[in-house]
């Protein structure tokens, strides 16, 4: 190993003279050169990003993974270089735990038959909850990472040379000063018993301080460039980091879309189980399939519906029998858009009014609705029923 003591001793002295000098400005016994008001500004504006930065990755971090535990496994698997095992879902982990009930309890059962439709619904939330967490993580949190963990990093070790640069530069400047306050003393009062005058000696110290200040000064303008281009840097951060967000969000809407669908669906299905079993006397009913949207249609007689519904059980087609009487219709404006998702609803567009009514025994979440020639189920809190 290769020590240098001359070497060590030289960076220890330099160390001690700039805490000295340091020391002094905190205590304002010595001058202080001043940045410039724009490279201040820009120094400002990346604290206050870096800091941001920080709170806004925590957070989503705790937003995307409540448990603490978890965020320290993949913490350490992030230090390691080391892919995360895949983990499951709470929702999915619900959803095999409601499947393996409903076989051991019997899936013939009304109970089970339930469970085995929300258990399969409840592992395509945790499905897509999954998908999200992968999304945000490559789209938002490892930006926010590499930020942190390189550019920040990048301009905190400039920004260090910078004041290091600075305190040179003022330590050659009160050098410079002495010596010239010295030489200035000298002058007045000259000892002419001297071999070798101390103006002489004085001169030479000054010329000495002066070449020292010029390569400080030189020195740290050229620190003080550096640090202002990478600075100047935090701008395209700003605009990556805008682009991340709106990828985040579109991620989140994605997310929440797709578990609105989910839900909507496994309301319907619910729903006809609920008919099913309520509509016949026997313990042994299970939810009927999905019942044919042939009496919204308005297009096939009655004696066709009949027909098309003698395919299911009989529970089903006395519910769907009770169902004909229609109470009295009212106009509905359409809040937002809505996209049928199968052929028994009404597809709708935002501002449009459209009639609705209801048929007894139907679910109180839905309406029919008209438009035209177009006839089909349609969500109440889609519209805004009119006087």
């Amino acid at each position: 190993m290769d020590f240098n003591v001359k070497k060590l001793a030289s960076d220890a002295g330099v160390f001690f003279t700039r805490a000295v000098q340091f020391t002094e400005e905190k205590l304002g016994q010595a001058e202080k050169t001043e940045l410039d008001p724009h490279l201040e500004n820009l120094i400002t504006r990346a604290d206050s990003t870096k800091n941001w930065t920080e709170k806004i990755l925590k957070q989503t971090e705790v937003l995307l993974q409540p448990n603490p535990s978890a965020r320290i496994e993949e913490f350490i698997y992030d230090k390691l270089d080391k892919k995360l095992p895949s983990r499951t879902t709470n929702a999915e982990l619900l959803g095999q735990y409601m499947l393996e009930a409903a076989s051991d309890l019997g899936a013939g059962t009304p109970y089970g038959s339930t469970l085995i439709i929300v258990g399969e619904y409840q592992k395509r939330l945790g499905g897509a909850e999954r998908e999200f967490l992968q999304t945000s993580a490559s789209t938002f949190l490892t930006p926010l990472r590499n930020f942190l963990e390189g550019d920040c990093r990048t301009i905190s070790k400039e920004r260090r040379l910078l004041e290091n640069r600075r305190l040179d530069l003022d330590i050659c400047k009160a050098r410079l000063k002495k010596a010239k306050q010295a030489e200035a003393k000298a002058a007045a009062a000259p000892d002419f018993q001297e071999t070798r005058p101390r103006n002489y000696v004085l001169s030479a110290s000054a010329s000495a301080a002066e070449h020292e200040l010029r390569v400080a000064q030189t020195e740290f303008d050229r620190q003080a460039e550096v640090t202002r281009l990478l600075l100047e840097g935090i701008s395209s951060t700003h605009l990556n980091h805008l682009r991340c967000l709106q990828d985040f969000a579109e991620a989140q809407a994605t997310y929440y879309a797709q578990c609105h669908h989910y839900m909507q669906d496994l309301q319907r299905e619910l729903s006809r189980c609920a008919n099913a079993v309520g509509g016949s006397n026997s313990t042994t009913a299970v939810c009927p399939k999905p019942v044919s949207s042939a009496f919204l249609s308005g297009q096939t007689s009655s004696g066709e519906a009949v027909s098309s519904l003698s395919s299911q059980n009989p529970s089903a087609l006395a519910i769907q029998q009770t169902q004909l009487p229609v109470t009295g219709t009212r106009k509905a404006k359409v809040l937002y858009d809505y996209d049928a998702h199968d052929s028994s609803e009404l597809s709708l567009l935002a501002d449009e009014l459209i009639t609705v009514y209801t048929v007894p025994g139907m679910d109180p979440d839905w309406l029919i609705g008209e438009r035209g020639n177009e006839k089909g189920k349609v969500p109440v809190t889609y519209l805004e029923l009119l006087s």
